[in-house]
């Protein structure tokens, strides 16, 4: 066991494009190897995935949350060949300071902290980076954000795998990873419809897969509202709205849904989408749907309703 010291001149970043963060590191099977290598390869691990293999990621409480190319954690101490470590932009109630969890050392980096010119967020379900001379370098997740370091007709970024290219049109450029003007709720429901069709995945954070709180978390960060990663923390936060009332409730709402017809364990979270409808991603072996509620298992499970826009008039 041995710490990474961290100075205030640089951080530790995720150094892929998606890492998976680990209850701990015994949790891995040999079905995960590609998620856990060096270079992950989250389509072919998700494919190798069988539905009992999903399904055992929530059953087996395996795996936490993730995090996307150049987020930043706290490294705690190093155990072999793993890191454990706090993801800072993800609240939790775990840990006052961020995500707990365990990701491999080869998935992190060192990098120099830069923000002067504020980051790059990717707008599009998928962002293609490139090297100085036009060569591919990553493909990188929407809601990903890398520092800028210069802007003109390319957005030059600071990188685990030093500078690169966007295009423009695929990111924003935000002062801070928790500041943008805040979206409205028809535009955390639009942004939502992009992933339609999207397997499910437990504790995804990414567009390879999204749980259902990592759905609602990144529809609210890509609006400029940051919440807590899991649902049973959302939900304390925000202004609530009587969930007995559907008349008052708006787009973009968050629908909180708990064991035992709504008196029980909060289990999940959906985005309400107007009309009686609600935007969710449903558990494994599902996609990311609009459904009506009426009828539903959620109709009786509704616990809360949560607003994190302005209220409209």
């Amino acid at each position: 066991m041995n710490r990474l010291l961290q100075t205030e001149s640089t951080a530790w970043v995720c150094s892929v494009p998606v890492a998976t963060v680990w209850t701990a590191p015994e949790k891995v099977r040999p079905v995960d190897a590609a998620g856990i290598a060096e270079y992950p390869n989250l389509n072919h691990w998700l494919q190798s995935m069988n539905q009992e293999d999903n399904q055992d990621l929530v059953n087996s409480n395996r795996i936490q949350t993730q995090l996307l190319y150049g987020e930043p954690v706290l490294i705690e101490e190093v155990v072999e060949d793993w890191a454990k470590i706090i993801a800072l932009w993800q609240p939790c109630q775990k840990d006052e300071r961020g995500y707990p969890g365990w990701v491999p050392i080869t998935q992190l980096k060192e990098v120099e902290t830069l923000t002067e010119l504020g980051y790059a967020r990717v707008t599009q379900n998928k962002a293609q980076l490139w090297t100085e001379n036009f060569k591919p370098l990553k493909v990188v997740s929407f809601n990903t954000m890398l520092p800028v370091k210069e802007i003109g007709e390319f957005i030059r970024l600071q990188t685990p795998d030093g500078d690169a290219l966007v295009m423009t049109d695929a990111v924003e450029i935000v002062s801070a990873y928790n500041q943008r003007p805040k979206g409205s709720g028809v535009d955390i429901a639009t942004h939502g419809v992009r992933f339609l069709d999207l397997p499910y995945l437990w504790a995804g954070m990414s567009s390879y897969g999204f749980d259902c709180s990592g759905l609602t978390y990144n529809l609210m960060k890509a609006n400029g509202v940051i919440i807590s990663r899991d649902a049973v923390d959302q939900v304390l936060e925000g202004n609530g709205i009587d969930s007995q009332n559907a008349e008052n409730w708006q787009i973009g709402d968050l629908l909180f849904f708990a064991h035992d017809e709504g008196k029980g364990k909060i289990h999940h979270v959906g985005v309400y989408y107007g009309n009686g409808l609600m935007l969710h991603s449903p558990k494994p072996g599902k996609s990311v749907e609009i459904i009506e509620l009426a009828g539903t298992k959620h109709e009786v499970e509704l616990y809360a309703v949560r607003r994190f826009t302005e209220i409209e008039d």
